[in-house]
């Protein structure tokens, strides 16, 4: 079983299937033969209920019956697939018209696949696990790329605001200010990189280093100096934007301070030199990692 699957069979976070039917002896039908799977089962008795039912549970699949009165299942299907907050939800009709005619207005209105009526247990229990494999691979992503977006937007914002800031705050509070920054990036990036590996040396300081600069929107490389027990790390685009890193040194405290805090996990026998640094007016930011 992959990690996918079993995070669909965590008792701790049961998929919800909604299933949809006006008869009664339908959906106990469907609560049987998926009473020995770990599914959270909801239950609605006509598309009225359905769209209540969905808007109050936020179910993981929904098994939609077609021939109901009032709201038929094709009408449930064109709405909850035309509002962006339910149209990711898979839904699996389950229908006693086997014409084609029926299967391609169901592929109309959004359904993600079909069962025809009498269901057979096996291919029910299928269908759903694989609906549902296909659903928690989109949430992940979702959560992935609202993750990536946050993160950014945090950024953004930080190297845009901070230049700003320091120019009205005292020396002390500068301080303060440059440490809170130091535990934020530690805390948001560092925590990507392996700092119990024995193989880490001053390439990988270095490189570390980089890495993080560059995600903060600078523009840094790694390379070995004149010999192999001195790296330097070289800047052309200071991810403190604007002309105010230019004429804000202080800014160049938070990067030496970041660096710093690298170089000690890799091995706290290494020290760090700054070189230049485009605060002070120089042409790039140069940092020398040097082994004992």
């Amino acid at each position: 079983m992959n990690q996918m699957e079993e995070a669909l069979l965590n008792e701790k976070n049961k998929p919800k299937v909604l299933i949809v039917d006006d008869k009664k002896e339908n959906v106990e039908l469907m609560e049987a033969y998926l009473a020995v799977e770990p599914y959270d089962v909801i239950t609605a008795y006509g598309g009225k209920e359905a769209f209540q039912k969905v808007k109050e549970e936020k179910p993981d699949i929904i098994l939609l019956d077609v021939m109901m009165p009032e709201v038929n299942g094709y009408e449930v299907c064109k709405i909850l697939k035309g509002n962006p907050e339910t149209q990711f939800i898979p839904v699996l009709m389950l229908t006693a018209l086997s014409e084609l005619e029926d299967r391609i207005r169901g592929i109309e209105v959004g359904a993600d696949d079909f069962l025809t009526k009498p269901i057979n247990r096996l291919e029910l229990k299928t269908r759903v696990k694989s609906l549902l494999r296909v659903k928690c691979l989109h949430d992940r992503l979702v959560a992935d790329r609202d993750s990536l977006e946050i993160k950014n937007r945090v950024q953004s914002i930080l190297t845009a605001v901070i230049p700003t800031l320091l120019q009205f705050v005292s020396n002390e509070e500068k301080k303060v200010i440059i440490n809170q920054m130091t535990g934020m990036v530690e805390k948001t990036l560092l925590e990507m990189y392996n700092f119990n590996d024995k193989e880490m040396d001053l390439a990988y300081a270095g490189t570390v280093c980089a890495d993080i600069m560059n995600q903060l929107g600078g523009t840094f490389s790694a390379t070995m100096g004149e010999n192999e027990k001195r790296w330097i790390v070289k800047g052309t685009k200071c991810p403190w934007k604007g002309e105010e890193a230019r004429k804000n040194p202080i800014l160049c405290t938070l990067t030496r301070k970041i660096f710093s805090n690298i170089t000690m996990k890799v091995d706290s026998s290494y020290s760090l030199e700054a070189l230049k640094t485009i605060g002070n007016r120089n042409d790039c930011c140069e940092f020398i990692i040097k082994a004992a």
